[in-house]
């Protein structure tokens, strides 16, 4: 097993069990070959933490360490300090950057012929210990010395089936230590041997021994007292396969939960159309670099980041983003590597490569999430760390126990074998990051990047959710809403001129006005004499028309007045919270355009959902009271629950209020104002759209600016929490109940054996549910 390692300078992370080192530090990731239990990571995890200026977290299930360390310790004494440990790690050559974002070939390798012997290993297992379970079981099938055809066919089974669990122990023997492996290994071995006592030194080897199959180990299920007529080659083999079947199982569907992720880095094209010269030359993406221009066919990836800079096409981001909806792109327009083009020929430049795009930067945030653990998951950790070592002496005390109190070394030897066999630490270590790496990689997929497991942990807690309007309820951009037409004027000419005249301009207002005015009537006419009145709006001379727009004032100026139809429209309009435009010609009032930032269309559902999932929406803006109230009316938020007219710099203010009043308070919001309100509240939400400030001093990331995936993600994060819970709860209720069954002589080693197998089965699968998951942004999609 090799391993990977990514180093970056970065301040220690804040553990909650040991003490974090609080000088800056360099922070490595590495990957550890050899663990098989939870209790592994635990030793692991414990011996890193030992060393001075050091911190360091192990995940069993994605098989990674994450260790922050002071300067005066090297990579090269981590990990020799994982090789005393008695597992691997290795740190290969750091991979070309425009690669850095692929899964190493390798590595699957590696994994696939893992996974290949582990499937061998149990098909051969399995195909031996069929017969030798059924001659046990089934009396009649035990003809004269039928034991010797079955120590025949167990034999391979517990010494070259079992050989990964004994290799392990032996190992961890010889390290001071003891594992999940030690308890399976001295579990099969002690029944192997058992047997191989009973056959050539008790009477199980006479010709003619009979041997019933029994559920508990109470004395009188058995063959005699002393046990020298009693043998257990069906608990040896059936333990074995059952245990190979349970780890199969579980290798595969530890892939599949980390699939999406794999995906995600995949995403990237192999190959480029590049331009040199103004001729196209196909190079592979390693080569592109930035500032080089590069063709997209329809159809084709494109592949980095850039600008286009020819062409017009629509790009499928539903892979990034999980809308399916194309998006219209044409020259200036940003576009994501490993999108699709769907239409035109496009040419694009390229702004990022390798590791500074934005595939690569998403995949290193989930990877970065699954590597991490929740505060729930501390506790399963420390139990797993003494797990092993308890269970050894419940083996040893239900041994003694019961020969004391029974006088019968076969039923005692059953029970101690059971505890041995049934105790599972694996379901502790794989009921958090399982179902974390289910979660952030089908976030992922639907465009939701969660940040850490703490998330999960702050999104239970939330009762409010404040909006900042502008960029996350509204559009952020100013649009033309209502045309009201004096009496007499035709509204499609008093857009035409109105527009034509806007569109030399750069305000905001007069962008809104032309871009309404060319959506609605079509190409506008020139302008000439075009003037700008500093504050006021603009003239000129439009189709042979003296033209005015602007606010009422400069049509005053020009000895113009509104009438009252018109005066009361423009009131009306700002009560609203929208900006009113004036327009005159020849001398005549002729209308009043209403401008306003547009609410997002799905804002109001938005809210809606935010209110199904118990939350309190609250709308926070600069704006002033009107704008507030009217755009909070829109989306279906009172009156009560408007902050308006608040700085950039009071906005974190507004957040701790809420908290004072003791509420849990999440915050959505894209600009760099909002970034230290989204670090004071428990939950911060940046809109993807937004700026590198607020994605930054988030906690959840929205791929897409649609505020209706601010309530999918919370969703999303408090499924995955439950899914957490719930498998804790399961692992740890399945130990506690069947410790104590075991060691009271109530189960049958072989049948331990397949419960043991199962219960990690079972919180792998549990968590797989979590690929399931649709949002209502993705379920409206698809329709």
């Amino acid at each position: 097993m090799t391993s990977t390692a990514q180093e970056a300078s970065t301040p220690a992370p804040a553990p909650a069990v040991a003490a974090a080192p609080a000088v800056d530090t360099s922070q490595v990731e590495l990957s550890i070959g050899g663990m098989t239990c939870a209790s592994c990571a635990a030793r692991i995890e414990k011996k890193l933490n030992r060393m001075e200026g050091v911190y360091a977290t192990v995940n069993y299930a994605t098989a990674k360490a994450r260790v922050s360390h002071v300067d005066g310790v090297g990579v090269a004494d981590l990990v020799a300090t994982v090789e005393k440990t008695g597992y691997t790690a290795e740190v290969p050559a750091p991979p070309a950057p425009a690669r850095e974002q692929d899964p190493s070939a390798e590595r699957r390798r590696d994994d696939d012929a893992r996974l290949a012997s582990l499937r061998q290993r149990l098909l051969v297992s399995l195909v031996l210990s069929l017969p030798v379970v059924a001659l046990a079981m089934i009396p009649s099938l035990q003809f004269d010395n039928w034991q010797w055809l079955s120590l025949t066919l167990a034999a391979p089974v517990v010494v070259w089936g079992g050989l990964p669990f004994h290799r392990a122990a032996w190992a961890n023997v010889r390290h001071g230590a003891a594992t999940m492996d030690t308890l399976v290994s001295l579990g099969t071995l002690a029944a192997f041997g058992w047997s191989l006592w009973a056959l050539f030194f008790g009477h199980a080897g006479m010709p003619g021994m009979r041997h019933g199959f029994e559920f508990t180990a109470w004395p009188g299920a058995s063959q005699g007292a002393d046990g020298s007529s009693a043998i257990y080659l069906e608990v040896a083999a059936g333990v074995v396969t059952f245990i190979l079947l349970g780890r199969y199982l579980e290798a595969k569907a530890k892939r599949k939960a980390g699939s999406a992720l794999r995906a995600l880095m995949e995403l990237g094209s192999k190959d480029v159309t590049v331009l040199r010269g103004g001729t196209e030359v196909r190079i592979p993406v390693d080569g592109l670099a930035v500032g080089d221009r590069f063709v997209v066919r329809p159809g084709e990836k494109i592949a980095t980041d850039g600008v286009v800079t020819e062409g017009t096409s629509a790009v499928d981001a539903s892979m990034l983003t999980g809308e399916s909806v194309p998006v219209d792109v044409t020259a200036g327009d940003t576009v994501t590597g490993a999108t699709v083009n769907t239409s035109g020929r496009i040419v694009v430049e390229a702004t990022g490569i390798g590791s500074d795009t934005r595939l690569a930067r998403t995949a290193r945030l989930v990877e970065d999430a699954q590597n991490g653990k929740a505060q729930v998951q501390r506790l399963a950790d420390r139990v797993s760390a003494v797990f092993v070592p308890v269970v050894l002496l419940i083996a040893l005390g239900t041994l003694v126990t019961w020969l004391l109190v029974t006088d019968d070394a076969t039923a005692s030897f059953t029970a101690a074998v059971a505890v041995l066999i049934i105790a599972c630490p694996c379901a502790l270590g794989l009921a958090t990051p399982t179902a974390l790496m289910v979660g952030t990689g089908r976030g992922a997929q639907l465009g939701i990047l969660i940040k850490g497991p703490e998330v999960l942990e702050s999104t239970r807690r939330v009762d409010t959710v404040v909006l900042d309007k502008t960029g996350t309820v509204t559009t952020g951009r100013m649009e033309l809403q209502d045309v009201v037409a004096a009496p007499g004027t035709d509204e499609a000419l008093l857009l035409r001129l109105a527009g034509a005249l806007e569109h030399a301009s750069e305000h905001p207002v007069a962008r809104a006005v032309a871009a309404g005015a060319v959506a609605r009537t079509g190409p506008l006419p020139a302008v000439e004499g075009f003037r700008n009145v500093a504050g006021l709006g603009v003239c000129g001379v439009v189709d042979g028309h003296e033209v005015l727009v602007g606010r009422a004032a400069l049509l005053a100026g020009a000895g113009v007045e509104l009438p009252p139809g018109l005066a009361a429209a423009q009131a009306a309009a700002e009560a609203e919270g929208r900006t009113a435009v004036a327009v005159a010609w020849d001398g005549s009032a002729r209308g009043v355009l209403a401008v306003a930032d547009a609410v997002k269309e799905t804002s109001a559902e938005a809210v809606a959902l935010l209110r199904e999932l118990g939350l309190t929406p609250v709308l926070l803006t600069g704006d002033n009271r009107a704008v507030a109230e009217s755009v909070a009316r829109a989306v279906g938020i009172g009156p009560g629950e408007v902050y308006a007219e608040v700085l950039p710099q009071d906005k974190a203010d507004v957040v701790k209020r809420l908290q004072a009043e003791g509420r849990g308070v999440a915050m959505v919001g894209d600009g760099v104002n909002d970034a230290a309100a989204l670090a004071t509240a428990d939950l911060g939400l940046a809109m993807g759209t937004g700026t590198d400030a607020a994605i930054e001093a988030a906690d959840l990331t929205l791929v897409r600016g649609d505020l209706r995936v601010a309530a999918d993600a919370i969703l999303l994060s408090r499924r995955t929490l439950g899914t957490i819970r719930g498998n804790l709860l399961w692992a740890f209720g399945y130990n506690v109940a069947a410790l104590p069954l075991a060691a009271a002589g109530l189960l049958n080693p072989m049948i331990a054996g397949f419960t043991m197998a199962f219960s990690s089965v079972f919180v792998v699968t549990n968590s797989l549910r979590l690929r399931t998951f649709t949002g209502r942004t993705q379920s409206d999609t698809r329709h």
